[in-house]
């Protein structure tokens, strides 16, 4: 009884270590080798230092990084200083009164670096730069997956051996959630000229890489999934409490009409509607119909967050009947396979000017399409909730699903269900009573 006992606590102390302490690791099944890497080139040599072109390139399939958009912060190494910048801005300038003459733009320490906005002078401008801050995911558009900046940093050393890495590189996309590792040397990048006949190549590159965790992004979910079916008249809602309970702090929405629209600035904080998921994103997977060798769903995107607009907002989903997906309508479709030979993983995306914008919460704050499947006989089935995804990603965030003992039954499956788990239980009562 004495080892029964300890082994029950051992496994009970391990369940409880497991749920108390969430992990803050990065790496994700579907993107395996996803990341944000900081590419820096230092391009020429100064009196005092040097001037480089930054890069951030987002290797992410699915994950972007929208409005208000990315903020760049490291700390100098020595007593480094901003003489100037294109195609960027540090957001403070910071006490340069030892300076007479050229003042810096920025003297601080630990600067934040923000992309300009679109329609910035030509002359402000290099490639990739002023968008604003948004990069696209790779998946979606790898032309606009990356954003650039061109610095010139003084009092940093003129040569490859006295010239520092910035450290502690942080990334903010807006928010939190990203892990910047240390400055490694690589070898240097190589330009091309635009005629395409000669190459050129930095004096010295630096690499630094970024992970995304959504435990450091967020303290809760953002997002829901809610299910339905043709064959069961129960609408599964998303779980209770998905994102957070009810504080007082949503709004009703019979009041919702008092809420001003937002002025093109999307704000951090959120302003949610009140329901019992709290959820600022759901997801709604209806099972439309039935044919002989297909089967149609329809996909619902709802906002519930006042403060937010989502642009290029995008959907994975996984599902074993995306390797025979026939026709969709009104979003794009990019198949994923972070493994070989399996094709169950889809990404989901809006059209151009017609649907890629997800507006605030409201009568217009949703988007929605149909997708056509075709069906597989060695595997196709209503039964035991197969219609349905075994997860769900909205802007690259894990939505909550319902537990699969809610999902819709067949209605001649139902019963069976229920017998079925009654005699479960009772075989586990009696299975203690005898080991007691």
């Amino acid at each position: 009884m004495g080892i029964r006992f300890s082994t029950i606590s051992l496994l009970f102390l391990c369940l409880f270590s497991w749920t108390s302490f969430p992990t803050t690791e990065a790496y994700d099944a579907l993107d395996p080798t996803g990341n944000i890497t900081i590419k820096w080139d230092i391009i020429s040599w100064t009196a005092d230092g040097y001037v480089a072109v930054v890069s951030i390139f987002n290797f992410q399939q699915y994950r972007h990084i929208q409005a208000p958009g990315w903020q760049l912060g490291w700390s100098w190494y020595k007593k480094e200083v901003i003489w100037s910048m294109v195609g960027a801005q540090a957001t403070e300038q910071g006490d340069c009164s030892k300076f007479k003459g050229n003042i810096p733009h920025c003297c601080k320490k630990t600067p934040t670096v923000v992309d300009l906005l679109p329609g910035t002078p030509y002359n402000q401008q290099i490639s990739n730069c002023c968008r604003g801050g948004v990069i696209s995911s790779w998946a979606q558009d790898p032309a606009t997956a990356v954003s650039s900046f061109q610095i010139s940093v003084g009092q940093s050393g003129t040569t490859n051996t006295t010239v520092r890495a910035p450290r502690n590189v942080t990334l903010k996309a807006p928010g939190p959630g990203y892990t910047c590792g240390p400055a490694k040397v690589v070898p240097p990048t190589k330009f091309i000229s635009n005629d395409k006949r000669r190459k050129t190549q930095a004096m010295l590159t630096w690499n630094m890489t970024c992970t995304y965790s959504q435990f450091l992004a967020q303290k809760t979910p953002t997002c829901c999934v809610s299910l339905s079916a043709f064959y069961n008249k129960t609408i599964v809602p998303c779980p209770t409490c998905s994102c957070g309970c009810q504080n007082g702090t949503c709004v009703d929405p019979k009041i919702a009409s008092v809420v001003p629209a937002l002025s093109g600035k999307n704000n951090l904080q959120q302003l949610l509607q009140c329901t019992q998921h709290m959820c600022p994103i759901r997801v709604h997977w209806h099972v439309k119909t039935n044919y002989k060798e297909y089967w149609r769903v329809k996909v619902t995107i709802t906002n519930f967050n006042y403060n937010m607009n989502y642009s290029q907002w995008n959907l994975v989903v996984q599902h074993p009947n995306f390797d025979n997906i026939t026709q969709l309508f009104s979003f794009n479709y990019k198949p994923l396979s972070p493994y070989s030979g399996i094709n169950d993983t889809a990404m989901l995306w809006g059209i151009k000017f017609y649907n890629d914008f997800l507006s605030q919460a409201g009568p217009i704050g949703n988007v929605q399409s149909e997708l056509l499947f075709q069906k597989d006989p060695s595997t196709f089935t209503f039964e035991k909730g197969w219609a349905f995804p075994r997860r769900i990603y909205f802007n690259g965030d894990n939505c909550v699903m319902p537990p699969p003992d809610s999902y819709p039954w067949l209605p001649n499956a139902a019963s069976n269900f229920a017998t079925s788990t009654f005699i479960v239980l009772l075989i586990t009562f009696f299975s203690v009573l005898i080991l007691m």
